[in-house]
């Protein structure tokens, strides 16, 4: 019987992956009109645009300190603002009054992001509610897209994501090979986002959940929240998922949604079901009108990155504790242990091949073997959560698998109650 060659990864992808936990920023003209949504009608001016605070260093800064290592910035959203002085539009910061039409949020922040050692991103909407030709000259409008993009690209050094928003293009046809050829050409390392020729995808919801299992290979990505079609790609591609969430419950500033501000518990919940099933969190904060983080939203964060360190940061045992016997991964300990968390990883470099797996426990008094756990796919990270069990050892042992599984990570751990 032949076996297939596994869909690979490449080394952009595998780095992408051990990033994990990044930072979402939505920011720009919509901060200053309360109450506005996505798509509104109403009409709005570059003359309210005045964040007298703007410090990216903040917003940076917190997110490093979390444990965060990238981050992505609205640059534009579907309104068309541009948060940097395009030549390509008027509805910029050019025509604010902030830094009297002299200021650059992009800037600003890519600057704050190699500060701080975080890799920066860029979200670019394709779609641009301020653009009156966007559906009446595809060609213009592709015109208008890829100078844009050229500015972006060219005029703040290395950039290691350009996120693209499907929401407002579901029935627009874009030069997908003229656009993706510039992106390409002017950085050959970026990493897109879902649309065009992506290198990772979006997992389906603005919930931050991973579905089981939650595969690295697929045929189709998740188009947009407005629309259950999927856009089916060429071949079957590794496209890593990314989660992404809000910390309240929208994604710009509000000043009326304090009271939704995520609880530490369930932010500990949406890790485990976003980096716990193998794809990477993108946690939102909206910066408010002085172009800050709120206090509560940056003790939150602040709070949520010490609770993932403590909780992951010292492991009971290590895999240099595990034996390889008959083809399971056995860890045995003198003195009984209370374990409830269990932390695994495959080496992805030559793809993903487990595709089942258990856990067992050597039990306290008995001493015998006994399965507590039988589980999907590993791929980047699995996190396994138990009842605390007392237990004189734990074995792994891959139930199926697509070729020799590699095994890069595996970790004990006993958190208790936070």
């Amino acid at each position: 019987m032949t076996v297939s060659p596994r869909t690979k990864p490449t080394a952009r992808q595998l780095a992408f992956q051990e990033w994990e936990f990044g930072l979402f920023l939505h920011f720009g003209l919509r901060t200053f009109y309360e109450g506005y949504v996505d798509f509104d009608k109403r009409p709005m001016s570059p003359s309210a645009f005045n964040p007298v605070r703007l410090d990216c260093g903040q917003w940076i800064r917190t997110a490093r300190e979390a444990g965060m290592n990238y981050a992505v910035l609205t640059a534009k959203h579907h309104d068309g603002f541009s948060n940097w002085p395009t030549k390509y539009s008027t509805f910029s910061v050019s025509a604010s009054p902030w830094k009297e039409g002299k200021g650059d949020v992009v800037k600003e922040f890519v600057e704050a992001c190699r500060k701080y050692g975080v890799k920066p991103g860029i979200y670019y909407s394709p779609y641009d509610g301020s653009a009156d030709f966007y559906n009446q000259d595809a060609q213009a409008y592709d015109d208008y897209f890829v100078g844009q993009i050229t500015e972006l690209l060219t005029g703040y050094g290395e950039i290691d994501v350009l996120w693209f928003d499907g929401c407002g293009s579901e029935n627009h046809d874009y030069d997908w090979p003229r656009i993706i050829g510039e992106i390409r050409r002017l950085q050959p390392n970026i990493l897109i986002f879902n649309m065009g020729d992506p290198d990772f995808r979006w997992i389906g919801n603005e919930d931050g959940i991973a579905p089981i299992p939650c595969w690295n290979v697929v045929d189709s990505t998740d188009f947009s929240i407005m629309t259950d079609d999927k856009e089916k790609l060429k071949d079957r591609l590794w496209l890593p998922a990314e989660c992404d969430v809000q910390l309240r419950s929208s994604w710009f500033y509000s000043d009326d949604n304090a009271h939704a501000l995520k609880s530490l518990e369930e932010l500990m919940g949406l890790y485990s079901l976003s980096v716990g099933r193998g794809a990477n969190l993108l946690l939102n904060i909206g910066p408010d009108r002085d172009g800050l983080f709120p206090d509560i939203d940056a003790e939150r964060l602040l709070e949520f990155g010490a609770e993932i360190r403590r909780r992951y940061g010292k492991p009971i045992a290590t895999l240099a504790d595990f034996e390889v016997r008959e083809g399971k991964w056995v860890y045995d300990t003198k003195e009984a242990q209370l374990i409830d968390h269990v932390v695994l990883g495959e080496d992805l470099t030559e793809g993903e091949s487990v595709k089942r797996f258990a856990l067992s426990i050597i039990t306290a008094k008995s001493r015998r073997p006994f399965r507590i756990y039988e589980g999907r796919n590993i791929g980047h990270k699995a996190i396994v959560r138990l009842p605390a069990v007392k237990a004189r050892g734990i074995v792994l042992d891959i139930l199926e698998s697509d070729g020799e599984p590699a095994i890069r990570s595996l970790t004990l751990h006993y958190a208790g109650k936070a």
